[in-house]
Formats: C-alpha cells, sequence, structure tokens
C-alpha cells in the first residue's frame, strides 16, 4: 500500500510550483485530478517541443495525474469541478490573484462547505499587501529576493538555470500538504495553506540577508566560486580541464597544503590561514592552485583529492548527469509513459526500503473527462441530485 493511497487531490493548476507539489503527492499514491482548460490546457503544456514532440516542463511535472478539462466560465462545468472537491481530501490551486473569490472557490468559501477538506493556494507574494495582485514568475521572484544579486559574475547577474523560485514554493506546498493531513488525522481538523513564492525563495535566502545585514558588506557574485569559503570553486589543470573541489575548514586546508599542494608551509600563511583570510585573498588562492595543477591532468587531480579526502567534483552537461555512473549503479531511472512515447525519470529523491513510487503515465489534454464525467454523474444519481451533467462537444 503506498503512503497517500486513498487520497483524492484536486489540482487546479499550471506551469511549474503546483504541478510539481502534486506530482510528488501523486508518485506517493494520491489520486491528483488535474483540471485544465479546454483546447488549450496547462500552458506549460506549450513550453517548448523537446520531448517526443512534447514540453519537456509538463513531462517532468504531471506523471501519474488525471487530465480532465472544464470551462469554469460555464456554470455547468463549475460545478463538475465543485462536485469533485466535495468528495476530495486536497484542494490546491495557483490561480491569478483573486480568481478564486470570483469563481467561489476561496478557502474560506470551500472549508464553509467541507469542513474536513484540506485547502492550499499558491501565489508569488501572498493574499494581501501592496504586492498582492501584481504577476510573479520565476525569474522575478528571483529579483525580488535578491537571488539575482548574489549571483552570476562580478560585472553581471545571471538568474538561476532551474525554475528556482517556483520549485521552492512547489516543495512547501508539498511539505505543507504532508503536513496538514497528518493533522487532519491526528485531530480531525482540516487547514487552510497559503505559500507565496516570495516567502519560500525568501527562506533560501536567509544566509545571505544574515550576511548583509549583520556583516560589512553584502556578498559579492563570485561566478561558480563560493561568496564566503575559500577555496570553494573550479580551478584549472594542465590539460585544459577544471576541477572543483571545496576546503571548508581550516583542517581540510592544512590536508590539502600537505598532500596536494606539498606546500605545509601555506597552512599558518597569514594570507590563508583561516577562511575569512583565504576568501579576502581569493585572488592569490587561486593563482598558487592552478600552477600547483598546472602539471596534471583533471583526472589525475580529481584523484589526488579524493585519496586526501578533499571534496571535489567535475562540471558535468545535463547529458552528461543523465549519464551517471553513480546513478546507474543505484538503479535510479524507470521508464515513465507518455501520449507520445516513453521517457526515463529519475525515482523521487527519498529512497523507502521495499517501497516503489508509482510513478504514473503523464496524461493527454483531457485523457480523463468522460471518465470523471461520467463518474461525478453516478455521485449525483446516487445522492439523488438530478440532471446528469452536460457532456461537453
Amino acid at each position: 500500500m503506498h503512503p497517500l493511497e486513498g487520497i483524492t487531490v484536486v489540482a487546479l493548476e499550471q506551469a511549474v510550483a503546483i504541478p510539481f507539489a502534486t506530482r510528488q503527492l501523486a508518485d506517493l499514491g494520491a489520486r491528483v485530478i488535474k483540471v485544465e482548460r479546454p483546447l488549450v490546457g496547462d500552458f506549460a503544456r506549450d513550453y517548448d517541443r523537446t520531448v517526443h514532440g512534447q514540453s519537456s516542463y509538463f513531462t517532468w511535472l504531471n506523471r501519474g495525474k488525471e487530465s480532465v478539462t472544464l470551462d469554469l466560465k460555464q456554470p455547468e462545468d463549475l460545478a463538475v469541478l465543485e462536485t469533485l472537491i466535495a468528495g476530495a481530501d486536497v484542494f490546491v490551486q495557483n490561480l491569478a490573484p483573486g480568481s478564486d473569490e470570483r469563481l467561489g472557490l476561496a478557502a474560506e468559501t470551500l472549508r464553509a462547505r467541507h469542513p474536513g477538506l484540506i485547502t492550499c493556494s499558491l501565489s508569488g507574494y501572498g493574499s494581501s499587501g501592496p504586492y498582492r495582485s501584481k504577476k510573479a514568475y520565476d525569474l522575478l521572484i528571483q529579483c525580488e529576493t535578491g537571488l539575482l544579486s548574489v549571483t552570476g559574475t562580478p560585472d553581471e547577474p545571471v538568474k538561476a538555470g532551474i525554475s528556482v523560485a517556483d520549485i521552492a514554493g512547489g516543495m512547501y506546498a508539498y511539505t505543507g500538504i504532508l503536513t496538514a493531513l497528518y493533522e487532519r488525522e491526528r485531530t480531525g481538523e482540516a487547514k487552510a495553506l497559503e505559500v507565496a513564492m516570495i516567502d519560500a525563495l525568501g527562506e533560501w535566502m536567509t544566509q545571505p540577508i544574515y550576511y548583509t545585514t549583520y556583516g560589512d558588506h553584502p556578498p559579492v557574485r563570485s561566478s561558480a566560486h563560493h561568496a564566503s569559503i575559500a577555496p570553494y570553486g573550479p580551478y584549472a589543470t594542465g590539460d585544459g580541464g577544471q576541477v572543483f573541489l571545496g576546503v571548508q575548514n581550516d583542517r581540510e586546508w592544512a590536508r590539502l597544503c600537505e598532500e596536494i599542494l606539498g606546500r605545509p608551509d601555506l597552512i599558518a600563511d597569514e594570507r590563508f590561514a583561516h577562511n575569512s583570510d583565504r576568501v579576502a585573498h581569493r585572488p592569490e588562492l587561486k593563482s598558487l592552485l592552478e600552477r600547483a595543477f598546472a602539471s596534471s591532468t583533471a583526472h589525475e587531480i580529481l584523484a589526488a583529492l579524493d585519496d586526501a579526502g578533499i571534496a571535489n567534483g567535475c562540471l558535468r552537461t545535463p547529458a552528461e548527469f543523465a549519464a551517471h555512473p553513480q546513478l546507474a549503479a543505484r538503479d535510479r531511472w524507470r521508464t515513465v509513459d507518455t501520449p507520445q512515447g516513453s521517457v526515463q525519470a529519475l525515482l523521487p529523491a527519498v529512497t523507502v526500503p521495499g517501497r516503489e513510487a508509482l510513478m504514473g503515465a503523464v496524461p493527454a489534454l483531457g485523457e480523463h473527462t468522460a471518465a470523471i464525467r461520467a463518474e461525478v454523474d453516478a455521485k449525483r444519481r446516487r445522492a439523488g441530485a438530478g440532471d446528469e451533467v452536460p457532456r461537453m462537444p
């Protein structure tokens, strides 16, 4: 039995953040009913056409879900959604600010009708305050939280290469829903959850905030080097390659000096004795390491760092990561069906012995509409609710 077997989630969702949260729930066994617009669906379906002619974003975020298309401007389709919500454990949405209220789907309205329903809404800036109605996309939240100010080169800020603000919001929605399900199980009380992307990514920005507020200056943009730890970043080797290494404390620094650099005299050098000194003298430190690495290949340096117990890694492309020997050795890939052909997907990050995530198929737009409408009709008949829900043309 999967952990969330028997739990039904109705998701009025699009893009990345909430779909990321509900996909985790589906992997754990929840039934996730994804409500999409007729004809066009979740606009993430059109972000690209790289996965057998389908969107890489949508394929990643929507496995194991059922897709039903409803036009919520039509009273009969809104009534179908309300019937689905009435039979659900969780209702999640990331509509534009105010849209839930206009549709009669605000948390307080739904929970008054269905006291056992857990609701979760996700927005960019929260339900109050001067930014409440401001549009919020991933890059813009990265800007507003200061992430871009600490990411990039000294000359230019750079956005994170993945949808980090969306993922942060989705992760907090996911953990919040799990917590609410646990609390409801213990107390019988369902909660209304609210997640703002500015709060989610803001949590992840706390260390730079502290460093800036209580220090003398904000973190510098340091390319691929760590802003406040050294040596921690890429260093060139003699074969034109580079190695990434990280020294976290003075003990590791001493080991690097003795076993890799062959320079025990550097351990007590006032320029490098402590991390703050090494950060202050980063250019000299980089030059020193690269001179020491100039007579060796990247492979040789990585092997020597491993032998010395110094943390290290090599820069991989996404394709090279997909072929990573560690993933293969641990059997981390599974096959997932999509409407246009199968794809390989990584297992969820949390491993539980004896349990395998469901990892169901990615749905075609409206694939489950007829079945779900029939299910709604049957529920209404059983409840003596009158006429069946009209079918969409």
